[in-house]
C-alpha cells in the first residue's frame, strides 16, 4: 500500500470538478469519484469507501487492471494540459484499506428474503450482481463450476498485474453479505437450468466466454496453434526453453499471454497486431511493460498462414496500411500487396477475442448473429425469468463493463421481482 502522504498528495491534485467527466464519461460504473476522492483529502477513508460502494464492490481490483488511461484518468480534466489524476491509485488505496480495516458492505434492507435468485458464474458480473441483490436483502445462490469464484480475476489475469490474495480478499466482502456459494457445480454436466428455474424466482447467467476466436487461416490445425484464453484459463503451457512464440492480437489477453510466455523461458516474443500501436485496446501501461520485458511488437502486420508439415515451424505476414474508409469511424487495416514474408516461428497464440462454450446452444435462449446470448437493454434474455450479463452477452471487454453489467442486471432483476 502508497504511504499516506503519497495518497493525499495525490488526492489534493484533484479539482473535484462539478461536471465530473471522470465518473459520468470515463468509468464504465459511474463511480461518484470527486465525490470519494474528497473523503480521502479529509481522511475519512470508510466514507470513501461507502461512496464507491453505492457503484463498485471490486475497487481493489479495478483500482488496479483497469484500463484507466482510456476511462477514468483519460476523461479528467487535469489531462487536458497536464497529467491525469491517478485514480487507479485512489481507487485501489481505498480498496486495500477497506480489506486492511473489515470495512463492512453495507445493507440497504432485509425484506426480500423470501425471493431467491440463482448467479451462475463466479467472476466479475456474476459476483457484482451477487452483491447488489444481497445489499436490497434478497436471497443469492451462486454456483460456479470450479472450487474457487473469481472467474478470469483469478485465471485469466497473472499474478504479477494482480495477486490472488487481493482477489480473495474483494470477493470474501461478497460472501460476508449472505451469499450462499456452491462450487463444483457446470452447466450441462451436474446443472441444469430447467430445474433451477423451478427452484428459483429469477436466474442470471454470468459464466463468461472463454473459448479463443480463430481467423479461419491455412494451418490454424496445427500442432503449437494455441489459444490464449484457454492458456491462461487452463496453464496447459508447453516448454518454451529457447522458442520463438508469436501472439496474435493487442488486446490485455495478448499482452498477458505475451508477458506470461516470456517468463516461463521463451527465448523471442513477438506480438503481432495488423492495426498501428495507438489502436491497441490493450493497455498504455502493459504494452510498456511488455517492451520493458524484452517483448517485440510487429505493429501494421497481417497473419496470412501458419506453415508446418504437422507442427508449426513459420508463419507468413504481410504488412498492412490504415486506410479512411466511408462509414467506418477509424482507419481500418488493408494488405499491402506483394509485401509478405516469411519468419521461423515454434508456437503461435491467438488472441484475438472470445466466444461462449457450445453449452449456451443447448438452453433454448435465443442468441445473437455472432454467438452471444442476446439481451434487450435490461440485460433479459427470451426467456423472462432468465437474464445474462458480462462475456456471455458480448458485454465490453474490461473488467469494469462486467462489473457494471452484472450490476444492472441485479437492478432488473429486482424491477422484474417487484
Amino acid at each position: 500500500m502508497e504511504k499516506l502522504e503519497e495518497i493525499q498528495e495525490k488526492a489534493k491534485y484533484c479539482l473535484n470538478c462539478p461536471i465530473k467527466p471522470c465518473s459520468q464519461k470515463g468509468c464504465p460504473l459511474n463511480n461518484n469519484i470527486p465525490g470519494f476522492i474528497k473523503e480521502i483529502k479529509e481522511k475519512n477513508y470508510e466514507k470513501a469507501y461507502e461512496i464507491l460502494s453505492e457503484t463498485t464492490v471490486l475497487e481493489a481490483i479495478c483500482g488496479r487492471i483497469c484500463p484507466h488511461q482510456k476511462q477514468c484518468e483519460g476523461s479528467c480534466v487535469r489531462g487536458i494540459k497536464s497529467t491525469p489524476v491517478h485514480i487507479g491509485d485512489l481507487e485501489a488505496f481505498i480498496g486495500d484499506i477497506a480489506i486492511k480495516e473489515k470495512y463492512q458492505i453495507s445493507k440497504i434492507n432485509n425484506e426480500h428474503k423470501d425471493k431467491k435468485i440463482a448467479i451462475i458464474g463466479g467472476g466479475p458480473a456474476g459476483l457484482t450482481a451477487s452483491a447488489f441483490l444481497l445489499k436490497k436483502g434478497y436471497s443469492v445462490t451462486l454456483y460456479e463450476k470450479y472450487n474457487y469464484l473469481g472467474g478470469l480475476l483469478v485465471h485469466g489475469i497473472p499474478e504479477f498485474r494482480l495477486a490472488k490474495e487481493i482477489v480473495k480478499n474483494s470477493i470474501q466482502k461478497i460472501i460476508d453479505l449472505g451469499l450462499e456459494v456452491k462450487y463444483g457445480m457446470e452447466l450441462g454436466e451436474n446443472l441444469s437450468l430447467n430445474e433451477l428455474e423451478t427452484k428459483y424466482d429469477a436466474i442470471f447467467l454470468a459464466f463468461g466466454a472463454n473459448i479463443s476466436t480463430k481467423m479461419g487461416v491455412e494451418g490454424e490445425e496445427l500442432d503449437g496453434v494455441y489459444g490464449g484464453n484457454q492458456l491462461l484459463e487452463y496453464k496447459n503451457h508447453p516448454d518454451y526453453t529457447n522458442k520463438k512464440v508469436a501472439i496474435i492480437g493487442g488486446g490485455n489477453v495478448a499482452m498477458d499471454c505475451a508477458r506470461t510466455i516470456k517468463r516461463l523461458g521463451a527465448k523471442e516474443v513477438k506480438v503481432i497486431y495488423r492495426r498501428a500501436e495507438e489502436q491497441m485496446p490493450a493497455e498504455v501501461k502493459e504494452i510498456a511493460e511488455a517492451k520493458e520485458e524484452g517483448i517485440e511488437f510487429l505493429f501494421q502486420n497481417n497473419i496470412v498462414k501458419i506453415i508446418g508439415k504437422d507442427k508449426v515451424e513459420k508463419v507468413e505476414l504481410i504488412k498492412t496500411e490504415l486506410i479512411q474508409k466511408e462509414g467506418e469511424t477509424r482507419k481500418v487495416p488493408v494488405n499491402i500487396p506483394n509485401s509478405n514474408y516469411i519468419i521461423d516461428i515454434d508456437y503461435i497464440v491467438m488472441a484475438l477475442g472470445s466466444m461462449p462454450e457450445d453449452i449456451v446452444k443447448t438452453l433454448g435462449i435465443e442468441l445473437n448473429k455472432w454467438g452471444y446470448i442476446k439481451i434487450d437493454e435490461k440485460n433479459r434474455t427470451s426467456n423472462p425469468k432468465i437474464f445474462a450479463g458480462g462475456d456471455l452477452a458480448g458485454a465490453k471487454g474490461t473488467v469494469a463493463w462486467a462489473a457494471r453489467s452484472g450490476r444492472d442486471a441485479a437492478n432488473s432483476i429486482i424491477e422484474y421481482l417487484k
